[in-house]
């Protein structure tokens, strides 16, 4: 991820949250994400952990956060470790951060070389009562490989076995999911480059292209102003539809069929996502645009069921509720069909398996807990779909979107998403 600028305000801001939040007598630690390697003495590039960013804004490996609200010297109450630069990195891999641009960037005035971190963490976990360590508790992590924090958890455990342990990551999930207005900027600046990628790829989309064509549209758009990928692009055609994470993008785009695009920008660290399904030959069929316009119908009704109070899993049993009258209307399910259903095995997962809103920001899948009430200034998709694996086609449609105290403000609303808007986008390739 290329580093966009960001005001270091934003950074002390959401120090200041969680310092509030801490227990007295404590010290908090946070660690840089480890380099990945891949095979013989390769490695992947660097990707921060969200935390720390959230924290510091620093995107260099090997940082280290100490934060001690209550530490006897003031110096010691919000400490930034950092690699120190020296010629051979600088030969190998380039510039590394001076203290005075590590300070410039997050606002922490008190910054060190990562070799004094042993020593002063030791006088401080001396000082405090608990420690609150950090992990990765997303509920669908599947955490095979052990990290850097995972590696701290276990040396801190073992040099100070008699100290109270706490979580961060609680902490940090509700921390991170009410935006600040810089991080609603950020995300409003990468939801505006996903629009300029699709809008390309609707002036580019004709029969005979293929899927990795298209893929290529997007990422010259991305990359050209400094984005990537926000995650594994879907650029599904035909039947691919229906494959809700399909990312081989390598099939042909033929004539008549639908085009699902689950292709978004990520811009500085903030993430969105973005899903369209488009007519390959630049107009709907009467059976493709009916169904387009039922999923269109759920979208706006689910953008306004966006309210605080709410979790996401209420947000998915409405929308499951709202799409089962559509299929009904479609022709794809009866009546009978939803009375009898099981309350556990609602009869529309036929044709609409998944979630319908997730929260959104540092990472596409945002940590959050589905307890969670959702409060204004949460980010989160809208994302409804109908598939029909029988007629050989699958409508999603997505956009990202604000919370706000009495509203919603579609943070792409800007973005075509009308089957007419479509078609006449398409139309003037």
């Amino acid at each position: 991820m290329k580093a966009i600028k960001l005001p270091s305000a934003l950074f002390t801001l959401n120090r200041e949250r969680l310092t509030q939040r801490l227990q007295p007598h404590s010290v908090a630690v946070f660690n840089a994400n480890d380099i990945m390697p891949t095979n013989a003495d390769g490695s992947l590039g660097h990707l921060q952990n969200a935390d720390l960013f959230y924290l510091t804004g620093i995107h260099q490996e090997e940082t280290m956060l100490l934060l001690a609200p209550d530490a006897f010297d003031p110096l010691h109450r919000e400490i930034l470790f950092i690699r120190q630069p020296n010629e051979h990195l600088a030969i190998w891999e380039g510039h590394k951060h001076t203290k005075e641009e590590a300070t410039a960037i997050s606002g922490i005035a008190n910054v060190k070389w990562l070799s004094e971190f042993p020593g002063i963490f030791r006088q401080l976990a001396c000082e405090m009562k608990t420690i609150y360590l950090n992990s990765n508790e997303h509920q669908r992590a599947d955490v095979t490989v052990e990290t850097r924090d995972n590696r701290f958890v276990r040396t801190c455990q073992s040099q100070f076995p008699l100290h109270q342990y706490q979580r961060l990551a609680p902490l940090m999930h509700e921390l991170r999911a009410v935006k600040s207005q810089y991080e609603v900027d950020a995300i409003q600046a990468a939801c505006n480059l996903t629009g300029k990628g699709f809008v390309r790829v609707c002036k580019f989309l004709k029969p005979g292209v293929n899927e990795a064509e298209v893929e290529a549209e997007f990422a010259h758009e991305f990359i050209r102003h400094k984005g990537q990928f926000a995650y594994n692009p879907i650029v599904a055609s035909g039947a691919n539809n229906n494959i809700l994470h399909y990312n081989h993008n390598d099939r042909t785009c033929k004539k008549g069929d639908l085009l699902l695009l689950d292709v978004a920008a990520g811009l500085g660290n903030y993430m969105s996502d973005l899903t369209r399904t488009i007519p390959i030959s630049g107009k709907f069929t009467r059976r493709q645009k009916q169904v387009y316009n039922a999923v269109l119908r759920i979208f706006r009704h689910q953008v306004a069921a966006l309210v605080p109070g709410k979790t996401t899993r209420d947000l998915r049993l409405e929308c499951e509720e709202v799409t089962a009258k559509e299929c009904v209307d479609l022709g794809l399910l009866k009546m009978s069909q939803v009375k009898k259903q099981k309350p556990n095995d609602p009869a529309v997962r036929r044709y609409f398996m998944h979630g319908v809103s997730h929260p959104l920001g540092l990472d596409v899948h945002d940590v959050t807990y589905n307890h969670l009430k959702i409060a204004p200034g949460w980010v989160l998709t809208v994302e409804p779909a109908i598939y029909i694996k029988e007629e050989g086609f699958g409508i999603r449609l997505e956009n990202t979107v604000l919370v706000t105290e009495n509203s919603q403000y579609d943070l792409m609303g800007h973005i075509p998403i009308e089957a007419d808007e479509i078609e006449d986008l398409m139309n003037r390739r």
